[in-house]
């Protein structure tokens, strides 16, 4: 269900920054479904690579396969700007430790910076793609990683609130579009905070409420479409046959 929403975000014709895990199947997903001209940027400089099989991360070489660019990583950064001012990217695509009811991720730290429980391996492109994107955030859903504030901003969200970006000199409408999880999909409204838009099959609304470390509005929500049969045929045997990540 997670790949299959994060498919769902991904429109035909548009450009979109796809990471590590599931927005590979996602993307691969779209690519081999509803979205045959989406362009898929890799942030190791490899652009629109077709792979055969599932790569394991975005250095996996499987990426160049049918890529229509390589490019130095550093092209790939004055791209990634240049792009997003303009608006030929759509949306990028993140994953982190924590995250807040803005949007706002921590993949840096747990606990004091300067002597934190856990060290993470930071940023890496993830700033600069909630810098200059709006994005699409896939996370684990427990309390402990959607949290009141997050320890350390890695990758900013709608900071807090609708003037929050425009105050710190970040693009004010770009942002968090969603965040998509094992239990449902999430969403930003005017407010700019997050709230409960989609429930997966056989999954409650109270158990998402007790997974989350702060309060969450989920009376808007409804229980996502189930998948058709034709759409699991493609994810099973075209998209990830061995299974490395679904």
């Amino acid at each position: 269900m997670m790949a299959i929403a994060l498919a769902r975000q991904i429109e035909d014709g548009e450009t979109y920054i796809i990471g590590t895990g599931l927005p590979l199947i996602g993307g691969a997903l779209a690519k081999n479904t509803h979205a045959p001209n989406a362009h898929l940027v890799f942030e190791t400089g490899i652009i629109e690579g077709s792979p055969l099989e599932v790569p394991t991360s975005v250095s996996d070489l499987r990426l160049n396969h049918h890529a229509s660019v390589l490019w130095a990583n550093y092209r790939y950064f004055g791209f990634q700007a240049l792009s997003a001012r303009y608006g030929y990217i759509n949306a990028g695509f993140l994953g982190g430790a924590q995250i807040d009811p803005y949007g706002n991720l921590n993949s840096t730290s747990i606990g004091d910076y300067y002597h934190p429980e856990t060290r993470f391996s930071g940023s890496g492109g993830a700033n600069g793609i909630s810098t200059y994107c709006d994005t699409v955030i896939v996370m684990k859903h427990e309390k402990r990683r959607f949290v009141d504030q997050v320890d350390y901003v890695t990758s900013p969200g709608w900071v807090d609130g609708p003037d929050g970006r425009k105050r710190l000199g970040l693009i004010p409408d770009k942002g968090p579009r969603a965040v998509i999880t094992e239990y449902g999909v999430m969403r930003f409204g005017e407010d700019k905070r997050m709230y409960l838009a989609e429930y997966f099959p056989g999954i409650s609304i109270d158990t998402i409420v007790e997974n989350t470390g702060f309060a969450m509005d989920t009376s808007k929500a409804v229980q996502s479409k189930e998948p058709e049969g034709e759409i699991l045929e493609i994810l099973a045997t075209k998209v990830d046959p061995m299974h490395i990540m679904t």
